[in-house]
């Protein structure tokens, strides 16, 4: 747009549910920005998220019945996705034709992690944007979470830059099993844990590995290998709770997706040195909520974070009682003993520097760090992995058998 930078950026939201609201509490911390509408499928919520945007002094929430209304108004210039997986596609589609029409004044948008389900998705999605001369960014918040980039910026600018170059990214999440029914669902959410966590794990290990202001094609992927299993959820316990929990369209007796994936990605730089990330996710873990832990390993010099490990802790005995929530940490499995606090959760799990750094690219019309080509090179690294778990051997880039791969535990996509 020739009329860039804008004072303020005025953003849709679409979607209205638990990562929306997560996003829309982060705002709270980033300069010129205003929520101007919203579209989910439910007016109920629509109406509770207007209200939560009123409340955190966000700006003037409007409620769209249909995405093509909040698309039309002259109000919003960018939209955040923030809907079910199985509905991003279809949204980017609407996106595409009302800006290519000149129905919509939008310029802008943003899309949750993954980018898609599949390759052929996440190249559609990249392929719309473009064509719609859109500014597009990627919504992956680990890789602004506030200890990534302080202990990116101390190791690259202390330790690697008098020992060398770091050459080893772990990464882990895992927590006790998604709030929602799609999530359980392998045609709707594209696959199970490995698709849910694991883009989380493989983008901020290739972000630790990439040399401040090196472009992520720097890297470049050689081979994946990857696990998945099941170990919780589809015993008959587990699988009933399921069901009893989100009706017959969860049914882990008979259609599960992986609780469990395990992935080794060997990468190599531009000067011929080979790099690894081993990363881990599960929906098998009983702790005291969602635990993520990174570490990056070099030839002199290492960082660890672990989320869990927080500076605050309360203590409840027996006598504390009261209802379940997660007003400590996010996932938070029990309301009694030594809990670790998370005391800003938008901002160490990155969704506020994330949210300010789309914001101001966004506003004065620049390229974010993470765009939706870095969403569709997530993906292309999710199916090698699910591939890799198929047949039982490593995958070697690059591999165009992937570009019409489905998962095994997807393969009813519509």
């Amino acid at each position: 747009m020739s009329n860039l930078p804008k004072e303020r950026l005025r953003v849709g939201f679409v979607g209205s549910g638990f990562i929306a609201q997560f996003h829309l509490k982060s705002m709270v911390g980033v300069r010129n920005v205003d929520v101007v509408g919203v579209y989910s499928r439910k007016a109920e919520n629509r109406a509770h998220f207007s209200a939560m945007v009123t409340e955190l002094g966000l700006g003037a929430c409007k409620s769209h019945e249909t995405l093509e209304s909040l698309l039309r108004d002259e109000s919003v210039d960018a939209i955040w996705i923030l809907s079910p997986n199985y509905t991003r596609l279809d949204t980017m589609r609407t996106i595409h034709a009302e800006v290519k029409a000149g129905r919509s004044r939008v310029f802008a948008v943003a899309c949750e992690k993954p980018l898609a389900r599949t390759i052929a998705e996440a190249r559609e999605m990249l392929r719309l944007a473009q064509d719609a001369g859109l500014n597009h960014g990627y919504l992956e918040n680990q890789v602004f979470s506030t200890p990534v980039l302080r202990g990116k910026e101390i190791v690259w600018r202390r330790a690697a830059s008098t020992t060398g170059r770091p050459y080893l990214a772990r990464a882990a999440e895992e927590h006790s099993g998604p709030h929602e029914a799609w999530f359980w669902q392998g045609d709707k959410q594209g696959g199970g844990v490995l698709s849910d966590m694991m883009c989380h794990s493989v983008e901020v290990a290739r972000h630790l590995l990439t040399e401040p202001g090196a472009p992520r094609k720097s890297l470049r992927v050689k081979s994946v290998n990857g696990t998945v299993a099941n170990l919780k959820w589809t015993r008959p316990h587990y699988a009933d709770q399921l069901k009893q929990r989100y009706g017959s369209g969860v049914d882990y007796r008979n259609h599960p997706s992986e609780d469990f994936a395990r992935a080794t990605v060997s990468l190599e730089d531009e000067e011929g040195n080979e790099l690894m990330i081993e990363a881990t996710t599960s929906w098998a873990y009983v702790g005291a909520g969602l635990r993520i832990q990174l570490e990056l390993l070099g030839p002199e010099y290492a960082m660890e974070f672990n989320s869990l490990d927080t500076g605050l802790k309360i203590f409840m005995s027996r006598a504390v009682t009261g209802s379940e929530g997660e007003d400590l940490v996010e996932k938070q499995n029990a309301e009694q003993g030594l809990m670790p606090v998370l005391e800003d959760e938008a901002g160490i799990y990155g969704y506020t520097d994330e949210n300010r750094h789309m914001t101001e690219c966004f506003r004065k019309g620049e390229t974010p760090l993470e765009t939706f080509e870095d969403g569709l090179a997530v993906v292309e690294i999710l199916m090698g992995l699910y591939r890799s778990a198929e047949i039982g051997e490593t995958v070697r880039f690059p591999a165009p058998e992937l570009e019409d791969y489905v998962p095994v535990v997807a393969r009813h996509i519509s």
